[in-house]
């Protein structure tokens, strides 16, 4: 992706953007042009480029929005990123002393025309610039071509600038005053026709610009082919530029309308979408025109009868032998327009105190509701780092829609969770990835450990705040339990790695391979400059029972069998990491890591896949959405039981487990009430595969290698309440504080802890 370092207003429509494109910045020569495109559906657009500076690593483009595709550009602003930039593509101008030259513009293709009027005034000739337009306020670049030309004639249609006329009544007028060695026209095709119409009847040579109807620009598509001097060529491979007076323009201007009906069509796409200035320059609390006018809109009894959506999924059956097709489909359009109308956009909401990082709900559903969906997206990541992954894999049953005024009426809560997804998903696939306002840069060094949600939470903050962030992993992919505990059935790497190239953009930089406290030490990281350190390293540690036969082959924890099926894709044909296809599979545990293991095991071909938990079904700690998918899928839940031994065969492979019997007893400091073993009451199954799902411990690796740390009884790092350790400069927080939580919980932790890292650097 390319960055937007600078947006100019030309006119309307008319914009220049100065792009980050450093290699096609040192390759590019006058004539050259790219292929852009925006979002990942959008089509491939030429565009000549119109200047480049080596130095900086900057191409500029100039743009007007005629349709969909060029329109979403525009739309597009300072810090925005486009999908792809390819280039430098097409055969350069050539350029040489010809004498005197006219070279022709019109609208747009005056910016393309600049760098030929630049080389051409190189090279020694004598460069007289026609610049036309409709009106005054078309006319660009006319400071920069006055720079490199001899003479500069204005020429506009309604006579609001320069001289009235069009731009071959200018071209004729210095023909016929002064001989005429060369010609270069670019602009609409109907302008380099007809300019072409006249040099020919004087016998000039004229060159002249294709490239708009180019489609790929590298040659696949063929889309491009035109007939000069009778013979078909190609704009990719021959162009863009070709001698006018050979150029079949009759036939080109047909090819071109070719799409006209359809292009119609698609631009009412926009009529949907956010227009992106508007949205930003618009108040967005509660007491904003927008919002005030959104609430009288309906009354509240009519939002309250509107049924809570239901997410799209795929197929039980067919999903349940698919590893990496999401289950949930997400909401369309229609459907996330009417589960926003069921917000009441609530004076105090309630909802905002159940969301651990603080997310403006109304703020980004109302937004929703008035199809202003970059504008929710952008208003998520104001708070929330990872709103693609929050929308997927936060228990927000538990959290924000527990807090609901819809319940309180007796009605469900407004389903805020699959609004976030939808709005985060809008944006990726839109290509309009917004990212956050920065601070200017402090020069203050922040050093990360720990790249799963608390430590990129921590990092985005603190990245928005002007710090240098540098996120140190241990693994080879960043994303920490996103990536290695997660299935992509429910949490795809694509969307995590999104996320993650957002925060890059940001300006945190990520090192891979990396262990803190074996591969450099905390003391390294002092030594190198870094202020403050964010201890993020995960509870990678396992639990297992400790029961007779628990070290038999072929009983592995879930962090390992999700982490060799989705870290290292051992499930596949190639990979060269194996992993045990089991057939009978018992997952021992009932929270959401253990639900992702048993619906991974049938995906992987257990015929019989089962949840063993030693309380009721009421007491799981996962999600209501899991069980229920588990439960679609084929997998079979065996409660109040819980395993005692394990049987192995001759090998030492396990065959059977031996469960007990359990019942409910008194409430535990849960609040969960505590299982008791029904005295005798055992049975036997057998199985040829068990994974063990009770919990996690943190990795002792980076608390002991930190002398003078404090630590809790089961090896957290100890901190106060803005995850401050004992160690002044050091924070902490996720799973290595509390020992096992959800991602939106570590989310917080780091947000806090940004915070409070930021007070105190500030006052030292």
């Amino acid at each position: 992706m390319n960055k937007i370092l600078q947006k100019e207003h030309f006119s309307e429509k008319v914009f220049k953007l100065v792009i980050e494109a450093p290699l096609i910045a040192k390759s590019r020569k006058a004539g050259h042009f790219v292929i852009v495109r925006v979002g990942e559906k959008g089509e491939r657009m030429p565009l000549t480029i119109a200047a480049a500076d080596p130095v900086k690593g900057t191409i500029t483009l100039v743009v007007q929005e005629v349709g969909l595709s060029s329109t979403r550009l525009c739309e597009l602003n300072v810090g925005d990123y486009i999908t792809d930039v390819v280039g430098p593509l097409g055969k350069a101008t050539h350029i040489e002393n010809f004498g005197t030259v006219v070279c022709a513009g019109g609208g747009v293709g005056v910016a393309p025309m600049l760098p030929i009027v630049q080389a051409l005034k190189a090279a020694g000739n004598r460069v007289i610039t026609v610049l036309a337009g409709r009106t005054k306020e078309l006319i660009i670049l006319e400071k920069e071509m006055r720079e490199s030309s001899d003479e500069v004639i204005i020429m506009t249609d309604d006579g609001s600038y320069g001289q009235k006329g069009l731009v071959t009544e200018g071209v004729e007028a210095v023909i016929k005053r002064e001989k005429v060695d060369k010609c270069f026209a670019i602009g609409p095709a109907i302008m380099m026709k007809f300019v072409c119409l006249l040099t020919k009847k004087y016998d000039i040579p004229t060159d002249v610009s294709l490239n708009t109807i180019m489609v790929d620009g590298t040659g696949m598509c063929g889309a491009c082919r035109i007939t000069v001097g009778g013979k078909t060529k190609f704009v990719w491979v021959d162009g863009p530029e070709f001698d006018g007076h050979q150029v079949d323009f009759d036939e080109m201007l047909k090819r071109m309308g070719a799409f006209k009906d359809i292009e119609r069509g698609e631009i009412h796409k926009l009529d949907t979408k956010p227009a992106t200035c508007e949205a930003e320059q618009a108040a967005s609390g509660r007491n904003a025109e927008w919002r005030e006018a959104l609430r009288k809109s309906m009354k509240p009894k009519e939002r309250v009868a509107i049924p809570r959506v239901k997410m799209n999924e795929l197929d039980p059956e067919y999903r349940s032998h698919s590893r990496k097709e999401e289950v949930n489909l997400g909401l369309s359009e229609e459907q996330a327009l009417t589960e926003a109308k069921r917000c009441l956009d609530c004076a105090n909401p309630s909802c905002m105190e159940g969301c651990p990082v603080g997310i403006d709900i109304p703020g980004f559903v109302k937004n929703i509701e008035r199809g202003e969906f970059l504008e929710a997206a952008r208003t998520l990541k104001k708070t929330s780092a990872l709103p693609a992954v929050c929308g997927r894999v936060c228990p927000q049953e538990k959290q924000c829609e527990s807090k609901c005024i819809h319940l309180k009426m007796g009605h469900e809560a407004v389903a805020i969770g699959y609004l976030e997804r939808f709005a985060a998903d809008y944006e990726r696939e839109s290509g309009q990835i917004s990212v956050p306002e920065i601070a200017a840069k402090n020069g203050i060094k922040i050093a990360v450990v720990g790249s799963g949600p608390a430590g990129l939470s921590f990092a985005g903050d603190m990245a928005k705040m002007g710090y240098d962030v540098t996120v140190f992993e241990a693994l080879h992919e960043i994303g920490g339990v996103l990536k290695y505990g997660i299935p992509e059935f429910r949490l795809p790497n694509k969307i995590v790695d999104v996320e993650i190239e957002n925060l890059s953009k940001m300006g945190v930089t990520f090192v891979k391979d990396c262990i803190v406290g074996k591969t450099i030490s905390v003391e390294d990281l002092e030594s190198e400059g870094f202020k403050g350190i964010f201890v993020a390293s995960g509870a990678g540690l396992p639990n297992f029972m400790n029961i007779p036969g628990e070290n038999s082959i072929n009983i592995m924890s879930s962090n390992e069998y999700l982490t060799r099926v989705n870290l290292m894709d051992a499930a596949s044909e190639d990979a060269d990491t194996p992993v045990t296809f089991g057939k009978r599979v018992a997952v021992i545990g009932g929270g959401n890591t253990a639900m992702d293991s048993v619906r991974t095991a049938r995906r992987l071909g257990a015929e019989k896949a089962m949840i063993i938990y030693r309380r009721s079904e009421a007491e799981m700690p996962a999600r209501l959405e899991e069980v229920k998918h588990a439960k679609e899928e084929g997998v079979e839940f065996l409660t109040l039981h819980n395993p005692i031994e394990y049987i192995a065969d001759e090998k030492g492979r396990v065959k059977q487990v031996v469960l007990q019997k359990m019942e409910l007893g008194e409430p535990d400091a849960s609040g969960r009430r505590s299982p008791v073993a029904i005295p005798g009451a055992t049975v036997t199954l057998d199985i040829d595969m068990a994974i063990v799902s009770v919990g996690v411990s943190p990795n002792p690796i980076v608390p002991n290698s930190i002398p003078g740390l404090e630590l809790g009884r089961k090896g957290t790092i100890a901190v106060n309440d803005d995850m401050q350790s004992s160690i002044p400069t050091i924070y902490a927080g996720g799973d290595i504080v509390r020992g096992g939580a959800t991602v939106i919980l570590a989310m917080g932790d780091g947000r806090r802890a940004a915070a409070a890292m930021d007070r105190q650097l500030r006052q030292a």
